[in-house]
């Protein structure tokens, strides 16, 4: 999955200074990687700072080697870690003094504008779930990605892609809801299309309780500041006919972990094509810059980031296998919720059908992944 080329931030917002909450100790490749993504961070955007969750003794070292960073990072001490095999209720009642705990409260202080972490995603929504709570009106909260598509902007936006393995038509609609919002401040789509992922596009097709969504989200463009293409099918994922594909988590789960491990398997090859002869070597010579083209438009850590939408605060989560470009990317996504306001715009829009209009195109700075 390649850069986003998403709306870029003002000038009057480049100015404005954001509070990013890190926790440093949850990815597989360890804290390192985590303090090269902050540096690259704020190398590129100086009016950024960072409060970096972890063990002071394993961290400290690390920002002694790049003194740069001591006026953009603030440690907060956090001696435990939550593994990729803790269980998500065993951390809701132990998890205080995690670093994962800790970044969550950085934004439910208000320290924070908004948390990453590549930690256990389900121990992450969890703890995000008790300290930040759901937003008024939404059930279940969803995790949302951007696809790689057709479209003009890129991207297209998925959800839910993990929080949770079942959803009823209302949490269907829900999604819709918040995803067509994302989409509208995200890829600065006035009217976004949304369409009901299913095993076809035929009206008959489908469960019933997705036929029952059908109905309640054809009923809600109104007010939803979106318009529905009704059912549509894996393969319009990442089409143009689409900007938003709402499905349930075990489904958009399923979905994304298949497309990422396809990039990479297209990756490699073509890697093992053009290593076959001497002559296919030169050949990819001759195509290196249409190589590095394709190269960037498909890596997965340039996108890195899914966004968990219905709770009262912004919460990005980074791929746990993340290296430092995945990491940055991930920041710089949620710098840019933050700088939007999404929080609020989609607080209103969720609240009420009068909450419509207070999030169309121009009103916030676009949110996206890598700019």
């Amino acid at each position: 999955m390649g850069p986003a080329a998403l709306q870029v931030p003002s000038p009057a917002a480049d100015r404005q200074r954001v509070v990013i909450s890190v926790d440093a100790m949850g990815g597989d490749r360890g804290p390192a990687v985590v303090v090269a993504g902050v540096a690259a961070v704020v190398a590129a955007n100086p009016d950024v700072h960072i409060l970096l969750h972890g063990d002071k003794s394993v961290l400290a070292p690390l920002l002694d080697k790049k003194p740069e960073l001591s006026a953009f990072v603030t440690l907060r001490h956090a001696e435990r870690v939550v593994t990729m095999e803790d269980k998500p209720s065993h951390v809701m009642r132990h998890g205080m003094g995690t670093s994962m705990w800790s970044c969550i409260d950085g934004v439910r202080s208000g320290e924070a504008s908004a948390a990453v972490s590549c930690g256990n995603t389900g121990a992450l929504m969890a703890v995000s779930m008790l300290r930040l709570r759901r937003l008024h009106g939404v059930a279940r909260p969803a995790i949302a990605c951007l696809w790689p598509s057709r479209n003009p902007g890129g991207f297209n936006v998925m959800l839910d892609v993990g929080a949770d393995v079942k959803a009823d038509p209302e949490d269907l609609l829900q999604y819709a809801t918040m995803g067509a919002s994302y989409a509208r401040n995200g890829l600065g789509l006035a009217r976004p299309r949304v369409g009901l992922l299913n095993v076809g596009t035929e009206e008959h097709k489908g469960r019933a309780e997705l036929k029952v969504a059908h109905d309640l989200i054809a009923s809600a463009t109104g007010p939803g500041g979106f318009d529905f293409v009704g059912f549509v099918e894996g393969g319009d994922i990442p089409s143009d006919r689409v900007d938003v594909i709402v499905t349930d988590g075990f489904t958009g789960n399923v979905a994304l972990k298949t497309g990422e491990g396809t990039a990479k398997l297209v990756g490699e090859f073509l890697k093992q094509a053009f290593n076959a002869t001497f002559l296919s070597r030169i050949a990819a010579l001759l195509a290196l810059n249409s190589l590095k083209r394709l190269q960037a438009r498909i890596d997965p850590r340039r996108v890195n980031g899914g966004v968990f939408l219905g709770l009262n605060g912004t919460v990005v989560k980074s791929h746990g296998s993340a290296d430092a470009t995945g990491v940055e990317a991930a920041i710089h996504l949620a710098t840019r919720l933050a700088r939007a306001g999404f929080i609020e715009r989609l607080a209103a829009r969720v609240a009420s059908a009068q909450g419509a209009g207070q999030d169309t195109p121009g009103q916030g700075e676009g949110a996206g992944a890598q700019p």
